[in-house]
C-alpha cells in the first residue's frame, strides 16, 4: 500500500508548486511589461495595455496588482533600493553640504525616469492607502537624514523641513522631465531652486 500511495502523494504535492511557478511567471511578465510601457508611455499608460503586452488577462493583472500604485511600487523596487543605497553612501561624506546637494540632484534625476512619475509620487503623499506612500516615505526619510546632518553642521536653514525639500524635489523632477533637461541642465536647475535651503556665506565643511 505504501508503494502505491507514494506516487499519488508525490503528484499531489507537486501541484501547488506548479501553480506557484505559473503565478510567478505571470507576475514577472507583468512587471517586465509594465516597466517597458512606463518607459515608452509614462506611468499613466493604459493598464489594459500592460496586460496585453504581458500576455495575461486583466483579471490576472489585477489579482497581482489591484491598483496602479501597487504595480508602480513593485516596478520601482530595484531603482528605489539603489537610490537609498546612494543616500546611505552620501551620509558618510565629510562635506555635508556637498552630500545634500548631490542627494537633491540624485533624487530629482531618479524621479524623472518615467513621464508623470513625479505626479504619482505627489499624489501618494496625501493618500495613506497608496502603495506608493511607503516608497515615497523611504525617500522622504533619506532626505530628512541628510538635511538633519546639514542642519547640525550649520549648513542648512533650520526653517526647511524634510517634507518641504521632498516636495520641492518632486516638483523639480517634473520640470526636468517636461523641459527635457540633460544631466548638466538638471544639476543647474536643482542648484538654483534649492539655493535657499543653505545658509549663505558659510563655507563647506572641510
Amino acid at each position: 500500500m505504501k508503494n502505491k500511495s507514494a506516487p499519488a502523494a508525490k503528484a499531489k504535492n507537486s501541484l501547488p508548486r506548479a501553480i506557484r511557478a505559473d503565478a510567478q511567471r505571470n507576475r514577472d511578465a507583468i512587471l517586465l511589461a509594465a516597466q517597458e510601457v512606463f518607459e515608452e508611455q509614462g506611468v499613466l499608460a493604459s493598464i489594459d495595455g500592460i496586460a496585453v503586452r504581458a500576455g495575461v488577462g486583466n483579471a490576472t493583472l489585477y489579482r497581482n496588482f489591484p491598483t496602479r500604485d501597487d504595480l508602480l511600487a513593485a516596478v520601482m523596487t530595484t531603482s528605489v533600493a539603489n537610490t537609498l543605497a546612494t543616500a546611505r553612501n552620501l551620509s558618510g561624506w565629510v562635506d555635508v553640504r556637498k552630500a545634500l546637494e548631490e542627494w537633491l540632484f540624485t533624487l530629482t534625476w531618479q524621479l524623472r525616469i518615467w513621464h508623470d512619475l513625479p505626479y504619482c509620487v505627489a499624489c501618494a503623499q496625501t493618500d495613506p492607502d497608496s502603495q506608493m506612500k511607503s516608497t515615497s516615505s523611504e525617500l522622504l526619510n533619506a532626505t530628512g537624514d541628510l538635511l538633519e546632518q546639514a542642519k547640525i553642521a550649520g549648513i542648512a536653514s533650520t526653517m526647511v523641513t524634510a517634507t518641504d525639500l521632498f516636495e520641492l524635489v518632486t516638483a523639480l523632477s517634473w520640470a526636468v522631465d517636461r523641459f527635457g533637461d540633460d544631466e548638466q541642465a538638471a544639476r543647474r536647475r536643482v542648484a538654483i531652486a534649492t539655493a535657499g535651503v543653505f545658509n549663505l556665506g558659510l563655507p563647506p565643511v572641510p
